[in-house]
């Protein structure tokens, strides 16, 4: 990125610079960042900081040796350089800009999102008792689809508490970057990845999948959970997903499905509108909240967008020989395909 060239915008630049270093200091000997609780032993030895046209900056600073910091590791904080803008954070120098400018989520978009903003540490433990111990059963067949080569790259888009993302890095030993909107759920995915060791493997950025900050075809593989059911425009959002993955890359989803059987059916509705609600009770009046949501949520996706549409939807996105897996009788779908490789020839 090209710094700014304007000499009076050199001194704005110049007193940034200044204002970050501060406040970075500041924050030093354990205090916790305000986006994304990362703590440090000891204030950066160094910061580098590039503002450019594309109204975002990036802030580097050298870390000192320690546990999961290797000797010469950076911690990237990339801040907006205009209040339009979303801060995003990487935890390994990895590069990026802010999306400003993306449209605003509808109302019921945003109270999807609010539910689960603070339910980090809890999500993994009440996400498989919810469906029965069959959550972590669904995760590991979706990644048992990702195909990726040695040393390559994987996003894991809705990344949560990072559960796919240490099961792609403990299977495959690629590299993966996971991305969420919720700060909570960064904090916890990172926490996670440091206690199995997979600090140096996995990166984190804060962000929304409708709009990647990243290049396109830059990833291997890709694989998202959760996330068609709150967006807006899934069409469109399955295309942005696509485009950041290289041709014949794998691109794998994992959501909750409706029982097709009119039996198992109904005894899911009983279960998602009486029994969840209960569950989540035991635990906290948030999860007693997602427990009342879940089951609204996931019968009015399929109403909106039926399994035989969303595969249509992948394949209109670039995404061929899709295939979709229905599993514990109806409860959870797992789709998954690879980027049409002819994608790469035309636009050569």
């Amino acid at each position: 990125m090209m710094p700014l060239a304007h000499p009076g915008l050199h001194l704005v630049q110049g007193a940034f610079v200044r204002l970050v270093e501060l406040r970075v200091v500041r924050r030093h000997r354990g205090v916790r960042d305000a986006e994304l609780g990362l703590r440090h032993s000891r204030p950066p030895a160094r910061l580098r900081v590039a503002v450019g046209a594309s109204r975002w900056c990036r802030v580097r600073a050298r870390m000192r040796p320690g546990p999961g910091r290797p000797a010469g590791a950076f911690h990237t904080i990339l801040m907006p350089a205009s209040n339009g803008g979303t801060s995003l954070a990487v935890s390994n120098g990895t590069y990026t800009r802010t999306m400003s400018g993306v449209a605003a989520p509808s109302t019921r978009v945003r109270h999807a999102r609010g539910l689960f903003a603070d339910l980090g540490p809890a999500y993994d433990r009440m996400g498989a008792a919810l469906s029965f111990g069959q959550d972590p059963r669904w995760r590991r067949f979706m990644v048992s689809r990702v195909r990726v080569p040695v040393g390559g790259l994987v996003l894991d888009v809705a990344t949560g508490t990072a559960l796919v993302s240490r099961q792609v890095a403990r299977r495959t030993g690629a590299r993966v970057v996971g991305l969420d909107q919720s700060a909570e759920m960064v904090r916890s995915g990172m926490a996670n990845a440091r206690r199995e060791s997979l600090n140096r493997s996995i990166s984190f950025v804060l962000g929304d999948g409708q709009r990647l900050p990243f290049a396109d075809e830059t990833f291997d593989a890709l694989t998202f959970t959760y996330l068609l059911r709150y967006v807006d425009d899934p069409a469109t959002t399955l295309t942005e997903l696509a485009r950041v993955v290289k041709p014949g890359g794998t691109v794998a989803n994992l959501e909750f499905h409706v029982p097709p059987n009119p039996v198992w059916r109904w005894l899911w509705v009983f279960y998602t509108r009486a029994v969840m609600p209960v569950v989540g009770r035991m635990v906290s009046k948030e999860w007693a909240e997602v427990g009342r949501f879940l089951g609204g949520s996931i019968s009015s996706f399929y109403e909106r967008l039926p399994l035989t549409d969303q595969l249509a939807a992948w394949r209109r996105a670039g995404i061929l020989d899709v295939r979709a897996r229905v599993m514990s009788l109806g409860g959870g779908v797992v789709i998954w395909g690879a980027k049409d490789a002819a994608m790469e020839a035309g636009a050569a």
